[in-house]
């Protein structure tokens, strides 16, 4: 145990000598109340630290002593419907126990210590294991069967393991490893945030991560294992989009961290997820969901290990073979974090002072996201996809940390104001944004969706750019000057945006659309584009087709019930049909 003494506190940076013998990242006890900080910084026997909580009235020549360990988040039984601070810190147990306002100094077990979970062995005695292998299963939830697994870097012999009811710190086993010592074995595991969990192996994306949300399926859809970025100003719906995420992607489960936002937005995170029912399982959302709440009012230096530990939690539910999704919200004030101790610690400060090394922290945090084949012998794969939102200062995507951002994730959901501004939710702006996913997984969606989903896809995008381009011409000579086929393009963009883009996430019917209806929405679009074409051809006159009455059916073709949408689909192009060939009958007549 290395015990220094503090020379220099500035902010939530303290200067301690006397620790030579510290490593770099070690957890340091700080002052009289023993705040938790971390090493950041070494220089001589002078460390530097971070301190994850507030330090007001620590002075120097205070005590600070290093554990030896670095910042480590447990693993095991109990993590999920459970909401931790920064450094995974049980918020509800400490609200519990020490009342609604938080003192510094409090130190609680991330696991409930006396809590019996039930373990279900599923090896026996003489059985060689490696790293990964699935000792037995303990029924987390409903929802969820927790694997407990040999840790990383473990091999050996099952000398012992046996079925029952258990603490996360109980014996469950033993298993005598390879240089002939006997390790016990137990439901808990401890990992350091900032080192990735192994596997086997890296493998391509190829399914993609169904959201329900039309705009991101059908336009920029994202894969299992993937990244994602949502930047946008004040006001766009980031964080709407990023709570529709968390609810209905076809995920096992996810992990949401709210990084230096405002404090309400957790608070409606939490009051609207133990209400909602999880459409694939028909329990409470919050029994598959994991919170890391560090708001905008906690620590500042806390952020930046709330990412960690959040990105840390989720890899362990990989590990067992689930698909997980982190949702970091937002990497914007993470980076001012990074900002703050860059300045503080008196750093070469890169582009608008944010520190040089900006990039590489990024890429640290989404290059853990992936698809792989885990550890183990029996070969199960997991995915884990990363998504996070970024708070561009008044909008401008050109910021450092956007474009930081732009440069290692592959799918860009670009919030527009203008679109915001008029109402038109998701604000996705379909001009800028983009996905590499598309062509990868347009083999799924062939065998899974149609085989015309990407035609269809395709056909909106270039669709909405011709709309972009002839929306120039008419602000310069007026809708007089367009021929009627450019006519009939502007209508039927109206409709894509209006009728499949525009979707409301408080309306029951809307919040969520299965692709098999987004198919078919597509294909009344596109069959009304057809056959309005064919019309016009005939002589029928544009602007009568334009202003159809079978336009306000297509308009409400969404609200249509889910089970029961195709009868309606079906309805509505028979009176297209009949409509429009009322319109080339009467101008033959003419």
């Amino acid at each position: 145990m290395v015990e220094g003494k503090i020379l220099k506190v500035s902010g939530p940076l303290v200067v301690a000598e006397g620790m030579r013998e510290a490593n770099m990242f070690d957890v340091v006890r700080v002052g009289e109340k023993k705040l938790i900080g971390e090493i950041i910084e070494m220089h001589g026997d002078r460390a530097s630290i971070q301190v994850y909580e507030e330090t007001a009235g620590i002075g120097r020549g205070d005590k600070v002593v290093s554990t030896g360990a670095p910042l480590s988040v447990e693993l095991g039984p109990g993590l999920l419907s459970n909401i931790y601070d920064g450094i995974q810190r049980p918020l509800e147990v400490m609200r519990e126990k020490y009342g609604s306002n938080l003192t510094r100094g409090i130190d609680e077990p991330a696991l409930d210590r006396e809590k019996l979970w039930h373990f279900e062995a599923a090896l026996k005695y003489g059985d060689e294991v490696e790293s990964g292998d699935v000792l037995g299963i303990v029924q987390e939830n409903e929802v969820i069967n927790l694997k407990i697994m040999v840790p990383p870097k473990m091999k050996g012999t099952i000398v012992d393991l046996k079925s029952g009811d258990f603490r996360v710190t109980d014996p469950i086993g033993k298993i005598k490893l390879s240089d002939g010592n006997v390790e016990n074995l137990t439901l808990l595991q401890k990992w350091p945030v900032r080192l990735a969990r192994p596997y086997k192996e890296k493998l391509p994306p190829v399914d993609p991560m169904v959201t329900g949300q039309r705009v991101i399926d059908a336009l920029f859809p994202i894969a299992k294992g993937g990244t994602a970025c949502v930047p946008g100003p004040f006001g766009s719906g980031k964080t709407v989009v990023q709570h529709q995420l968390a609810k209905w992607s076809d995920v096992d489960l996810v992990v949401y961290i709210g990084c230096g936002e405002r404090g309400n937005e957790m608070t409606d995170v939490l009051r609207e997820f133990p209400e909602l029912t999880d459409p694939r399982t028909g329990k409470s959302l919050m029994e598959r969901t994991v919170l890391i709440a560090n708001t905008s009012d906690m620590p500042v230096a806390a952020r930046e290990a709330s990412i960690y530990t959040g990105i840390t939690i989720a890899e362990y539910f990989r590990d067992m073979g689930y698909s997980v999704a982190v949702i970091a919200d937002s990497t914007s004030r993470w980076a001012e974090a990074l900002r703050e101790m860059s300045g503080r610690l008196e750093e070469m400060p890169g582009e608008e002072g944010y520190p040089a090394y900006l990039t590489s922290r990024l890429a640290q945090f989404y290059e853990r996201a992936g698809k792989v084949v885990c550890l183990g012998s029996d070969g199960r794969e997991g995915a884990l996809s990363a998504i996070g939102a970024v708070s561009p200062q008044g909008g401008d995507i050109s910021e450092p940390v956007t474009q930081a951002t732009l440069r290692i994730v592959k799918v860009f959901w670009g919030l527009d104001a203008t679109l915001a501004y008029r109402r038109h939710f998701p604000a996705i702006n379909w001009l800028n944004s983009y996905s590499l996913y598309r062509d990868r997984l347009s083999g799924w969606f062939k065998e899974h969706v149609s085989k015309s989903w990407m035609d269809y896809t395709a056909r909106c995008l270039k669709t909405l750019q011709l709309e972009a381009d002839l929306q120039e011409i008419v602000k310069l000579v007026g809708m007089d000057a367009l021929s009627p086929e450019d006519r009939l393009t502007l209508d039927v963009a109206q409709s894509i945006r209006e009728d499949f883009l525009q979707q409301n996430a408080f309306e029951g019917f809307d919040s969520y659309t299965p692709l098999a209806k987004q198919n078919a929405l597509l294909e009344l679009i596109f069959t009304y584009e057809d056959l309005a074409r064919d019309a016009v051809k005939k002589g029928a006159d544009v602007e009568s087709v334009c202003e159809l009455p079978v336009h306000e059916r297509i308009g409400r073709a969404k609200a249509a019930p889910t089970d029961s949408y195709e009868a309606e689909y079906a309805s509505i192009k028979n009176e297209m049909v009949s409509q429009l060939d009322e319109l080339v009958a009467a101008a033959k007549e003419d």
